[in-house]
């Protein structure tokens, strides 16, 4: 069974920088495409990042273009990188992972994680 977890998520002021972390473990990840999503209270969670098991492909809600970066060193961990914070980015931010190709919505995942808080104070 397949285990996401997040960590690095936090309190911030606007225009300020965090950095998220998922890792996965649980079984050999090979063509595991791995992406972020965040969901705002009273609001459906949306696609922020994805990027592909090769490393090579990315990508972004328009949203985030500029802001955010997302990366990994290795099969089983992947980081967001979130600069230029705004309010309108508080959310719980969700690690995905699965063997989809894009991986631009929610049911193109298999495993998720627990989340992470992320709130951007004015």
């Amino acid at each position: 069974q397949v285990q996401l977890v997040e960590s690095g998520g936090g309190l911030v002021q606007a225009g300020g920088s965090l950095r998220l972390s998922c890792a996965a473990s649980g079984r050999t990840f090979r063509r595991y495409t791995m992406g972020w999503f965040r969901q705002a209270p009273g609001k459906e969670r949306d696609f922020v990042a994805t990027i592909r098991w090769s490393g090579d492909t990315t990508y972004y809600a328009d949203s985030v273009k500029g802001r955010f970066t997302i990366s990994r060193d290795n099969p089983n961990t992947v980081y967001l990188q979130m600069n230029s914070l705004r309010p309108d980015d508080t959310a719980v931010y969700y690690c995905a992972g699965g063997g989809t190709l894009r991986g631009l919505r929610g049911s193109d995942y298999d495993d998720w994680g627990q989340g992470t808080q992320v709130t951007v104070s004015s």
